[in-house]
């Protein structure tokens, strides 16, 4: 998801720090965005000149060193409030005043977030959709206290990467999951009794999605499903169907490569005869 945003803000010509715990995952988060370019190029899509030059507005960093003249941070990790709560005490640290920072959390009440951090005028969710270089919405989530300031800027910049932002309030999920939610709760509820995956998820996009909910959870991974449906358990737990398929398939060792399908070197889904 980092990757992703990087991608795109580069590609509107903003100058970009990614930050990593360490030089390993800092490597591969650039060679994704690397990767990313690379097949506009072969599509004809860029020139290897424009490669080049998007590229070199892409710097790596292991600390918070350099965030002293950003005027945007996108935090993009795993759906965990202690570590989001540490990356924005951090932020608020080493980032000038004037800096938005922002989350690009899917389901997270950003007050919670926020909530070790003196800078709530500041602080805004930035949601964006996986492949985020590609996916056209911006969920721009305000809290009670964001500054309008913050949520114009956010808007220009969402604008200026060719996003369509829209502007959301605060709560568990905001807009999209609040929406998207149930819908994946359904699917779970009907395999529960009975129902084929497939054949639902073949429903789905004969309907016009553009994946059925159980290739989604595949492409959005097992921990993020787990994460955000967590968050819907505590803060609406009348409300909320626990399935226990997920946590089940994590236990069977499913993973990128083996979830509800079979993938090949090429991310070609296929279904599991096993399942």
């Amino acid at each position: 998801m980092g990757s992703g945003i990087a991608t795109a803000l580069v590609l509107s010509n903003y100058p970009v720090i990614l930050k990593e715990v360490n030089n390993q995952f800092l490597q591969a988060g650039i060679g994704r965005v690397k990767a990313n370019l690379q097949s506009r190029v072969k599509k004809g899509r860029m020139t290897q000149e424009k490669f080049e030059k998007t590229m070199s507005l892409l710097k790596g960093a292991l600390d918070y060193e350099s965030f002293k003249d950003v005027d945007l941070v996108i935090e993009a990790v795993i759906e965990n409030v202690s570590l989001k709560q540490q990356i924005f005490s951090d932020l608020e640290k080493y980032c000038p005043p004037h800096c938005i920072l922002a989350s690009n959390t899917s389901t997270i009440d950003l007050n919670l977030i926020g909530k070790q951090t003196k800078s709530q005028d500041r602080i805004i969710g930035a949601h964006f959709f996986s492949p985020a270089h590609v996916m056209p919405l911006l969920e721009i989530v305000r809290t009670k206290q964001t500054s309008p300031q913050v949520i114009v800027d956010l808007l220009d910049v969402g604008k200026k990467i060719r996003k369509t932002p829209v502007v959301v309030g605060n709560c568990t999920g905001f807009a999209v999951n609040r929406m998207f939610f149930p819908y994946t709760q359904a699917a779970l509820l009907l395999v529960e009794h009975g129902a084929d995956p497939y054949q639902i998820d073949k429903v789905i996009t004969k309907f016009g999605m553009p994946m059925g909910p159980f290739r989604l959870v595949d492409l959005v991974g097992f921990g993020v499903a787990i994460a955000t449906g967590t968050q819907f358990v505590v803060n609406f737990p009348e409300r909320t169907y626990k399935s226990m398929l997920i946590p089940l398939m994590q236990e069977d060792k499913r993973t990128t490569r083996k979830g509800f399908y079979l993938y090949d070197d090429r991310r070609k889904a296929k279904p599991d005869p096993e399942l």
